[in-house]
């Protein structure tokens, strides 16, 4: 074989192993952590609007008889709304640190900043880890990623008002978490 046609056939394996080579496996702790923190922080945003208001849907088109077809639904669970709360979900995941169980040693993020209304109510601290690798900002990145991946779903699920949206949304839909991840959790 001529020497050019080996240097091709090598180029060629290498294009071809090299995807398999680089793919790194996702860190199931923090993707499972992003998309519980991303229900939560849903949850907490819808609980904070206003049940009363609502917002027009439906074509604004007058139909033959001069009637509209539109209908008020609820602001808090409408596609816009929703829509606009997924935009900025991730900003809050600077408000999550890993956190190790001191009993079992398990990893996951949780949220160490209260709320406006949790006066008084702080995590203990010792068992959070601020800095390094393992920082808010690669929370933030897996946030991004599934949002991205799963907006339609995560658009559907919490317009329908199911119970239990973490679970069926990071359970079921993404598969991020397992199951056994919600029967020790207050989701």
């Amino acid at each position: 074989m001529s020497p050019w046609i080996k240097q091709v056939c090598l180029v060629l394996v290498a294009v071809f192993m090299l995807p398999g080579a680089t793919e790194s496996k996702k860190d199931d702790a923090l993707y499972c952590s992003a998309c519980v923190a991303i229900a939560e922080e849903l949850n907490y945003s819808i609980s904070q609007t206003d049940p009363k208001k609502t917002i027009h849907v439906g074509g604004f088109r007058v139909q033959p008889d001069g009637s509209l077809t539109d209908k008020k639904v609820p602001l808090a669970r409408s596609e816009t709304h929703l829509t606009e709360l997924l935009e900025e979900v991730c900003n809050s995941m600077s408000d999550y640190a890993l956190y190790e169980d001191p009993d079992t040693k398990e990893k996951s993020y949780k949220r160490f900043a209260p709320r406006g209304n949790d006066a008084g109510n702080f995590p203990d601290f010792k068992n959070f880890k601020f800095d390094g690798p393992e920082s808010s900002s690669s929370l933030k990145f897996a946030c991004e990623s599934i949002v991205e991946e799963l907006e339609d779903d995560i658009l559907s699920l919490f317009a329908s008002e199911t119970d239990h949206v973490a679970k069926m949304l990071c359970s079921e839909v993404s598969g991020h978490c397992k199951s056994s991840v919600f029967q020790h959790s207050e989701l």
